[in-house]
């Protein structure tokens, strides 16, 4: 196996086993694209494609072993590989376009990758992860999977980024390294007061030890997301329950790409959100469920996704009058105040 698909499956969460519904076991894992990895290093040690493809495609299993053999070639000679969902889907359709478009939609679709309908339809404003990044771009980041209760409502979101990370262990205090250290193993011997009290200390720093899907620990780092050019209804306005729902449809269990332009008056990063070829910020105009924050976000392409909205009066929109959330907690500090 290639140092870079080695490199790659070795920084992916391992597989397990899930009974579905439907009466067999397939695999599940963090992503399509750990998935696809784990399955090109099967098939190089062993010449077996997985069970479950068959399912999905219309060929034969020696077509099968063909396009795994070639996708093996073709990742280890991509410079850089393959590193988000899209551009392994990228690279699927690529090696394989002069197979049946049914196979290779059907073995995008196995793995959860974009179908090349999907990749079409990518917004302009994502930009590829190996190029430059957008003017203003202060740092990125790459997620843990995102959980439920991590989302605050429309357009806020708390993230964890693991410090294995080459810009989180640059950065990690020496004291929250050591703290993680102790805190396994008062774990391991079942001193779970001062197990706690170590994990008190790491969380007050801004870092939290999660469970991996191996039950391994992953320090991570917190970061609350604000997304940049958008603004949704209060959880009490008509509509905050619809936005923080759809939110978290769009992120919950999924790794995150985080471009951050700044912070602000609240100590949240504010960026723009990547997920699974999808701008996060167009996802919520397009539905209805946000506004265009005009008072700090200027980009016409926002402005023309609101517009759409509001012309086919979906979401909030379908309201004749519409309160700004920016006018709603203005109302409410000045009755306050």
């Amino acid at each position: 196996m290639g140092n870079a698909l080695r490199f790659l499956y070795g920084n992916c969460c391992k597989p397990t086993t899930q009974e579905y519904g439907y009466g067999y076991g397939v695999p599940t894992y963090t992503d399509g694209l750990s998935a696809l990895v784990h399955d090109i290093y099967h098939f190089e040690t062993t010449s077996q494609v997985p069970e479950g493809l068959g399912r999905h495609v219309v060929s034969s299993k020696k077509a099968q072993a063909n396009w795994y053999k070639k996708l093996a070639e073709a990742w280890k000679a991509a410079k850089p590989p393959p590193r988000t969902p899209d551009e392994a889907a990228r690279l699927v359709i690529l090696t394989l376009k002069n197979h049946l478009k049914a196979d290779v939609e059907g073995l995008l679709a196995y793995y959860g990758l974009p179908s090349p309908q999907a990749l079409v339809q990518t917004s302009e404003l994502l930009p590829p992860s190996n190029s430059h990044p957008p003017q203003g771009v202060k740092f990125e980041l790459q997620t843990l999977p995102v959980d439920a209760k991590a989302v605050a409502d429309g357009d806020t979101v708390t993230v964890y980024v693991n410090t294995v990370d080459p810009r989180e262990a640059a950065n990690l205090p020496r004291d929250v390294k050591l703290a993680a250290t102790q805190r396994a193993k008062a774990r391991a011997v079942r001193d779970y007061v001062k197990a706690d009290a170590l994990q008190k200390k790491i969380v007050d720093a801004g870092y939290r030890v999660l469970t991996g899907p191996n039950n391994e620990d992953i320090l991570a780092r917190k970061y609350r997301i604000r997304l940049r050019g958008i603004d949704a209804p209060e959880s009490s306005m008509p509509f905050g329950k619809e936005a923080k729902d759809e939110m978290t449809k769009l992120v919950q269990g999924k790794c995150l790409r985080v471009l951050v332009y700044g912070e602000d008056r609240y100590n949240r990063y504010v960026g723009d959100i990547y997920c699974n070829n999808k701008f996060v910020q167009e996802s919520m105009l397009k539905k209805g469920l946000v506004w265009h924050y005009t008072a700090y976000d200027k980009r016409p392409e926002l402005a023309s996704w609101e517009k759409a909205a509001r012309t086919a009066r979906v979401g909030l929109w379908s309201s004749s009058n519409p309160e700004e959330p920016w006018e709603w907690r203005k109302k409410r500090r000045n009755k306050d105040a």
